[in-house]
């Protein structure tokens, strides 16, 4: 279960990366590169499982979260209402079964 839960966590990520870009091309063009790319940079520094600065559990959930919940704003505010509402719903899920099966670290 716990591959699972991180493959489907792995499918998130891209496609918050996709709300972002997408939010950002219906603002303008520069906003569908600058929205992703923040993403990329501040997930990689931040929530990575390799990098050197992640944020132990405790922290790195809460923000995890925070960025699954600013792509599903960037969804409804583009004009996805229902793909940002089973977006967040997704997240929701994936981010409570670790949480059930006491995986946080993963």
């Amino acid at each position: 279960m716990t591959t699972a839960n991180l493959a489907l966590k792995f499918l998130l990520e891209l496609a918050a990366l996709a709300a972002l870009a997408y939010w950002g091309a219906s603002v303008n063009v520069a906003l569908a590169v600058a929205a992703p790319l923040a993403m990329v940079v501040a997930w990689g520094w931040f929530a990575a499982p390799r990098s050197a600065h992640r944020l132990p559990p405790a922290r790195r959930v809460p923000f995890e979260l925070a960025v699954f919940a600013l792509a599903a704003v960037a969804l409804a505010a583009a004009g996805q209402g229902v793909a940002a509402v089973v977006f967040a719903v997704v997240v929701v899920v994936n981010a409570v079964l670790p949480a059930a099966l006491g995986r946080l670290d993963a």
